[in-house]
């Protein structure tokens, strides 16, 4: 959609710009046919600078760009009024450049909420615990977590204390859904205090797309999804179901950087031989669930009744499935996952994930109108 304005942009701002030439009889501009005078001529001119001033700003992402968009469009609306019988065609330009604009200026918009969420998520972050984690550390989990922990090999390794990973995505919006979106997504760890940001930009169509925020951070939970960028779809925040939702999909999720296992936050019960149970209090959310491995301590699955949605009166069995481990950054861990809600005794795979990227103990810098950098 950038791309579009930005190419849309430049050929209606050369077109202003013949205006001026005609007006000044610098060049002939048959397309019209009234005369020129050297005021409107003048107007043409401000038109045709105020869209190269977007254009520029545009490509830059300059944060004020649409103001000059917006401001250039009603000029050209002006002149295209005072020249109808010519000019009215450019009546279409100027609607797509206003449409693209909201929605080029929103997914703008957007990237910054995000941006400045992840810079103040990573300032309450603590950095300091770099210890250097030892088999007496683990000693006192139950014994396949011991077995997972050691199995993961982050013994002998620093702690994690943030996270940064990359996402492929597969997504089915419901159950009744046959063809599969495909979408990307990023997301930041922090481990203290337990917070993440995760955002995705899912195409439905070619032109169509989708992009949403999950957030958790000081214990809460928060949904947003946006159609095109600025169309409200989902927002929930301030919501108890929420809340559980979302601090469970954090422990779920440990098993990317699983030095998280030992914070006091997390307490693990032994369920059976190749299962226990963590269960997760903060900032007065709790939320539990049971990770599965195998007999050599290699992650399997991580169940938990989980709300899927904030209208659910009873939660939902909610599956989180390895398919496929690997050895990243010198720790073993799940890359390809499926998850699964249980609806009616049968099974809704609605995401298949992939990890294409993941960086640890990683720091945000803030930078002045270009959000941050790691």
């Amino acid at each position: 959609m950038r791309i579009i304005l930005i190419i849309i942009t430049v050929l209606h701002g050369i077109i202003h710009l013949f205006g001026f030439l005609k007006a000044f009889g610098i060049l002939e501009f048959n397309a019209i046919s009234q005369p020129i005078s050297k005021t409107f001529g003048i107007v043409w001119l401000l038109s045709f600078v105020l869209f190269v001033i977007t254009t520029v700003l545009l490509i830059t992402k300059y944060d004020y760009w649409w103001v000059f968009g917006i401001v250039g469009v009603i000029l050209s609306q002006f002149l295209i009024i005072n020249f109808w019988s010519d000019a009215k065609f450019g009546t279409i330009l100027n609607l797509i450049i206003l449409i693209s604009t909201i929605i080029v200026y929103s997914t703008f918009s957007f990237e910054r909420k995000v941006n400045d969420e992840i810079v103040k998520m990573f300032e309450k972050s603590n950095t300091t615990n770099k210890n250097i984690l030892s088999e007496q550390m683990i000693s006192d989990l139950p014994t396949i977590v011991q077995k997972w922990l050691l199995n993961s090999g982050i013994i002998d390794k620093e702690a994690v204390y943030s996270v940064y990973l990359e996402q492929d995505l597969q997504m089915l919006m419901k159950p009744e859904q046959k063809d599969w979106n495909n979408a990307k997504a990023k997301q930041y760890f922090t481990i203290e205090p337990p917070a993440f940001n995760w955002s995705v930009n899912l195409k439905m169509n070619p032109v169509l797309n989708v992009v949403g925020r999950d957030k958790f951070e000081n214990g809460k939970g928060e949904m947003i999804i946006k159609l095109l960028s600025f169309i409200p779809v989902v927002n929930e925040k301030n919501n108890r179901k929420i809340n559980q939702a979302i601090l469970q999909r954090y422990l779920a999720e440990i098993v990317w950087f699983p030095s998280a296992a030992l914070n006091p936050y997390i307490v693990w019960d032994k369920m059976d031989n190749t299962s226990a149970k963590a269960t997760m209090v903060f900032n007065g959310t709790k939320g539990s669930g049971v990770f599965h491995f195998d007999e050599k301590g290699n992650f399997k699955k991580f169940v938990a009744m989980r709300f899927k949605d904030v209208k659910d009166v009873k939660p939902t069995e909610w599956t989180v499935t390895a398919t496929k481990t690997e050895l990243r950054n010198g720790i073993k861990i799940p890359v390809e996952l499926k998850a699964d809600w249980k609806l009616n005794n049968s099974n809704w795979t609605w995401l298949i994930l992939k990890i294409v990227d993941i960086k640890y103990n990683i720091e945000i810098m803030p930078v002045a109108n270009k959000g941050y950098t790691q």
